[in-house]
């Protein structure tokens, strides 16, 4: 049974993300940049505090350390 147009928009999850969350998203990388979680991603370590960094970047303001460890 060959796969339509619909039922392949069905099997592939997409992720719509609005005008806020985009601009929560381009703060939070700014932030994160600012206090140097790009530096030396050559590990899974490295990036996945950068996602976090980018994800959370409100915590970066109260102090917190999101360096993964």
């Amino acid at each position: 049974m060959p796969l339509t147009y619909r039922t392949r928009a069905l099997l592939v999850p997409r992720v719509h993300i609005g005008p806020l969350g985009l601009i929560y998203l381009i703060v939070g990388a700014i932030v994160a940049s600012t206090h140097h979680y790009y530096a030396h991603l050559d590990t899974a370590r490295a990036i996945g505090s950068a996602v976090l960094a980018i994800l959370l970047w409100p915590l970066l303001f109260l102090g917190i350390n999101l360096h993964i460890r």
